[in-house]
């Protein structure tokens, strides 16, 4: 469960729903991980995906936890059972691997935390379905055809919900979340390395501003997504 800046409870898939954007990052400290959240607040995303390809991960992760309750923050890229004990640890709401390993699934099941496992494949995408997985990291996403894929695993999985990820870019945005069995799309767009290490936090506001205003244009004049399938 997360809870969001108002105080509700939220289960991470209407969560993911609600944001229609999760900015995946790579963070070098905790203290940027806050100005980093501080920026994406203010830009108006309530959430990010700190993901454990740093050493400061876990630091980052419980400061934000910590200093902004009113902010989601998952941990990504867990890979191991250890790695999912200090996701837990540090507070993150959710947890996000590009994989899907059975016994990385079950320590994020022991601890309660909910996990969102990644396929690139359709017999990687029943695995995580069979593990139980409400929604499904679809990775490297426009590597693997992008709502191409999503439209042909429509049609034997009606029934999946996906947050695509790798690739994806704000113009891409309509045509992923078009798709009613797409929750949200993690993007490294909006906080890039190159724009946290220069400092540049304005820039990354005005990105997740841009992406904020491109899931309202696409999701709310009618109040539905379009339904495609195989």
């Amino acid at each position: 469960m997360t809870t969001t800046s108002e105080g509700s409870r939220l289960t991470t898939a209407d969560f993911l729903r609600s944001a229609g954007v999760i900015p995946v990052v790579v963070v070098s400290s905790a203290a940027q991980a806050v100005l980093l959240a501080d920026a994406l607040s203010e830009g108006g995303l309530p959430g990010m995906e700190v993901t454990f390809r740093s050493d400061a991960a876990a630091s980052a992760i419980r400061a934000v936890a910590d200093e902004r309750p009113g902010f989601v923050v998952g941990a990504g890229t867990l890979l191991t059972p250890r790695s999912v004990d200090a996701a837990v640890e540090a507070g993150a709401h959710f947890g996000v691997a590009p994989g899907t390993t059975p016994e990385v699934v079950a320590r994020a099941a022991e601890h309660g935390l909910e996990f969102i496992p990644g396929a690139a494949t359709a017999s990687e995408l029943e695995r995580a379905l069979n593990l139980g997985a409400d929604v499904v990291k679809l990775f490297p996403a426009e590597v693997l055809g992008g709502v191409a894929f999503i439209d042909a695993l429509a049609g034997p999985y009606p029934h999946a919900r996906f947050m695509p990820t790798g690739g994806i870019r704000v113009d891409d945005l309509p045509r992923y979340l078009q798709r009613s069995s797409v929750l949200a799309c993690g993007g490294t767009w909006i906080a890039p390395r190159d724009l946290l290490d220069a400092g540049d936090y304005a820039e990354i506001t005005r990105r997740a501003a841009s992406a904020v205003d491109a899931v309202r244009t696409i999701r709310e004049p009618s109040g539905k997504e379009h339904h495609h399938g195989a």
